[in-house]
């Protein structure tokens, strides 16, 4: 046969558990004495960038109270006071940084850290929920050019313009191309690889530099602003058209042959009154009939490469 319980037994369980259930909807209707904490960061002192060269941990305080603001370690160990019974007004915003160091002057070990806040009054004490990490190693980049000394012409035909390299790197971070140890290009993005692409131009004016070898070198930075230092990996020869001798002895009427280097694929060539213009690679010409000395231009779009001519 079932048992029943007694009706003012079953009254005060139905009591109990209606007083529970309001506690406990009480308790997270309830707002919480802090708010308006900082977002996750990432930091470190030897930072290329300002901003990121000291944690930097805000709050606002609900009601006048008095706090300890410390940090502490993964393992819940202090490792550094920031605040000590200081007195905040309600609503008050607390902002505070922190510059890695323990509070006997020591660095901490790259690693994540949280801020505690203690409020004596409430007699509470709340971990923000915003993660604090330190990371002072710089990246490492890798670069793989097809060759080491490649040439461009930026000279804005299409042909051989740009120089263009492939890299990758140990994590997220903005890769930076430098010229002769200056930046000259800085990812906008932090992917792990991508591609780097100079275009033989100056930064300062925009205009394409004059002929000669560059230094091109690699570097990275991360998200806490460590900046790899920087590594040379390729001599870039910048050639808009070269000629490969500088004089030319042939016998009147004769004639004569004279590489010419260049990405265009024709060139427009002068000599004494006469001009054309032919496929690059081997010019073939025919010397004046006249013995003297005249003067070969070869051009290709507004650069212009000369070589004597000896008529003997």
């Amino acid at each position: 046969m079932a048992r029943f319980l007694p009706t003012g037994l079953v009254v005060v369980l139905l009591a109990a558990t209606a007083a529970a259930f309001a506690l406990t909807e009480r308790a997270k209707l309830e707002l919480s004495p802090i708010y308006g904490t900082q977002p996750g960061q990432v930091f470190s002192p030897a930072s290329k960038v300002p901003r990121t060269r000291l944690a930097r941990i805000h709050f606002h305080v609900r009601k006048a109270e008095r706090i300890d603001v410390w940090i502490q370690d993964s393992k819940r160990h202090k490792v550094a006071d920031l605040l000590v019974d200081r007195a905040v007004r309600p609503r008050q915003k607390v902002s505070l940084v922190w510059d890695a160091f323990t509070s006997s002057g020591t660095l901490v070990p790259d690693g994540t850290y949280l801020a505690v806040v203690k409020l004596t009054r409430s007699h509470r004490t709340i971990v923000l929920p915003s993660d604090i990490t330190l990371d002072t190693s710089p990246p490492r980049i890798t670069v793989h050019p097809r060759t080491k000394y490649p040439i461009i012409s930026p000279d804005g035909d299409g042909h051989a313009d740009s120089f263009r390299v492939a890299y990758r790197v140990s994590e997220p971070a903005h890769a930076i191309l430098l010229l002769r140890g200056r930046k000259v290009v800085f990812t906008l993005g932090q992917k792990l690889t991508g591609e780097l692409t100079w275009n033989g131009k100056s930064r300062q004016t925009g205009k394409p530099l004059p002929p000669g070898r560059y230094v091109l070198g690699v570097a990275a930075q991360d998200r806490a602003g460590n900046r790899s230092k920087g590594k040379p990996f390729a001599i870039v020869q910048i050639r808009y058209v070269t000629l490969a001798r500088q004089r030319v002895v042939v016998r009147p009427g004769g004639r004569f042959s004279i590489r010419v280097s260049t990405d265009a694929p024709r060139v427009q060539w002068q000599l004494h009154g006469r001009s054309g213009t032919l496929p690059r690679g081997t010019l073939r010409l025919r010397a004046p009939k006249r013995a003297g000395v005249y003067r070969l231009y070869v051009t290709v779009r507004t650069h212009t490469a000369e070589c004597a001519v000896v008529v003997a």
